[in-house]
């Protein structure tokens, strides 16, 4: 199976403006997405953006970007758009904001599906957890906190897959007998927003109504959920820090200038 990363990436946030051209390291944070996904095992590698800015960014740094659509409402609509024309069957959606993301993650997503799709049980999609660092009780990055997408599983099933039974920005599940205090963020999965689909699921999902949870809760994800579809999902160690305010990309920064 031929596999292809394809990288979202719009000019405007809400919270930071032009993120994907900051590059207050050397590099584009665009390009240190890239960089680090291109060490994943896969065919091609791209950036599908709205932005003749980005795309010209990209290609500076000799990579291939495509240009979609201004009006896409999510990062897995806009990558259906640039893979209509692509050879691959199973296109991983890699954030644009996700520049630490560990490659060898991208390989165990991509292994997931293809075992997901070859026990044939409508799954649409495949997506990685992680449990929350045991030492965050509240506030940010902890489970209390919105920005933390959490992510409900079913148990493992015959084939030892695990599915999404919701996903959702609120405490969840609820501890109850602690008065919605947090005892144990490790019980808690944080959602890691990477995906993978196949050719077919990913045009089925963009071609599909927003569904009312999605609008809600603002999780793309939950279109399929509602829609009865199926996504797989394994549970990996950590999750790398993904850049959503300028607080995250200073330091990130800092991060950077460590390792150099």
């Amino acid at each position: 199976m031929k596999t292809a990363i394809i990288i979202p990436a719009r000019f405007q946030s809400t919270r930071l403006p032009g993120k994907p051209l900051l590059k207050e390291t050397g590099k584009y944070l665009i390009q240190h997405c890239l960089e680090n996904a291109s060490r994943a095992n896969v065919d091609e590698i791209l950036v599908a953006t709205d932005d003749e800015r980005i795309m010209e960014a990209v290609q500076s740094f000799g990579a291939k970007a495509v240009l979609t659509a201004k009006d896409h409402e999510s990062g897995s609509a806009r990558i259906a758009e640039a893979a209509r024309g692509l050879d691959a069957d199973i296109i991983i959606n890699v954030q644009g904001d996700e520049p630490e993301i560990d490659p060898s993650m991208i390989d165990r997503l991509i292994d997931l599906h293809r075992k997901a799709m070859t026990e044939e049980k409508d799954i649409w999609a495949s997506t990685l957890v992680s449990p929350f660092p045991e030492n965050i009780m509240e506030g940010h990055g902890s489970p209390a906190d919105p920005s933390c997408v959490k992510a409900i599983l079913s148990a493992p099933d015959e084939a030892n897959i695990r599915q999404a039974l919701y996903f959702t920005r609120a405490l969840a599940p609820y501890p109850r007998d602690d008065g919605g205090a947090i005892r144990r963020p490790q019980d808690y999965f944080l959602h890691i927003g990477i995906y993978a689909f196949s050719r077919d699921s990913l045009q089925r999902f963009a071609k599909a109504p927003l569904g009312r949870l999605e609008q809600i809760e603002k999780l793309e994800q939950l279109r399929i959920l509602e829609l009865g579809g199926r996504i797989a999902v394994e549970i990996v160690d950590s999750a790398a820090p993904g850049i959503d305010t300028p607080q995250d990309y200073e330091r990130f920064v800092e991060r950077v200038g460590r390792r150099a």
